[in-house]
C-alpha cells in the first residue's frame, strides 16, 4: 500500500485520521464480538437443558401413547386424536440481541384443557389423557427449541462476520495503513534533509562567490 501513496503532508494527515477511525472501529467490533459469544453461550446453556427436557418429554409421550393403545386400543386413540377441534396457533416475531434479529415465537391452545380437546370426554379412559397432555408439552417444548436453535445459528453467522472484519482490521486494513505512514514519514524526512543540504550547499556557493568577489575588489 505505501507504494501507491503520495508522500505529501495532507495525505499524512489523512492517513492517521483513517488510523484513529479504524482503530477505534477495532474496539467497538471486538467489544461486539466478546458481548455475542456470551449472549450466544448462554443460549446454548438454554438449548442444552431444553434438549434433555425434549428428550424426557418425548420418552413419556411415547410411554403414555402406548399405554393409551393399550387401554382404549389403536382406534380409540386414533378416533380421539382425529376429534381435535382447535389447532394450536403460531406467532412468529422478533426481538433483537445485540443488532442480531432472532425470532421470538409465541403459541397459543397447544396446552388445552380437558373439554377443549374435541374428544368426548365419557367415551374415553383417562389413558387418552395423560397422552395428550403429554404430547401438548412435547409440541410446547418443540416450539422453544426451534426458537433457541434458530437464535444460535443467527448468532454464529453474526459472529463469525465480526470476527472476519477484526481479524480483517487487525491483520491488514491498520498495518497497511501504519505502513504507509511510516513510509510518508519517512519520505517526508528525506525530503526535508535533501533540501536542508541543499539550501547549505546553495549558501556556500554563494558565500564562495561573494568571498571571491570581495578577493577581487580588494586586489584593485
Amino acid at each position: 500500500m505505501a507504494l501507491n501513496v503520495k508522500p505529501t503532508r495532507s495525505e499524512l494527515i489523512a492517513l492517521k485520521k483513517r488510523i484513529k477511525l479504524s482503530e477505534r472501529g477495532y474496539k467497538l467490533l471486538k467489544m461486539k464480538r466478546d458481548g455475542l459469544i456470551l449472549e450466544f453461550f448462554k443460549v446454548l446453556a438454554e438449548a442444552k437443558d431444553l434438549k434433555n427436557q425434549l428428550a424426557e418429554k418425548y420418552e413419556r409421550a411415547q410411554r403414555m401413547i402406548a399405554i393409551a393403545e393399550t387401554v382404549d386400543g389403536s382406534i380409540g386413540v386414533k378416533s380421539a386424536a382425529f376429534s381435535a377441534s382447535e389447532n394450536p396457533v403460531i406467532d412468529l416475531k422478533s426481538k433483537n440481541i445485540m443488532g442480531v434479529v432472532v425470532p421470538k415465537i409465541e403459541s397459543q391452545s397447544v396446552k388445552k384443557s380437558l373439554t377443549n380437546r374435541g374428544y368426548g370426554v365419557l367415551g374415553t379412559s383417562a389413558a387418552i389423557d395423560e397422552a395428550a397432555d403429554a404430547f401438548e408439552e412435547l409440541v410446547e417444548c418443540i416450539i422453544l427449541s426451534a426458537e433457541l436453535e434458530t437464535t444460535m445459528k443467527r448468532l454464529l453467522d453474526e459472529i463469525e462476520s465480526t470476527k472476519r472484519r477484526v481479524n480483517a482490521l487487525e491483520f491488514k486494513v491498520i498495518p497497511e495503513l501504519i505502513e504507509a505512514r511510516n513510509f510518508i514519514k519517512m519520505r517526508l524526512d528525506e525530503m526535508e534533509r535533501e533540501e536542508l543540504f541543499r539550501m547549505k550547499r546553495t549558501k556556500g556557493k554563494s558565500a564562495a562567490k561573494a568571498a571571491k568577489l570581495s578577493a577581487a575588489h580588494a586586489a584593485e
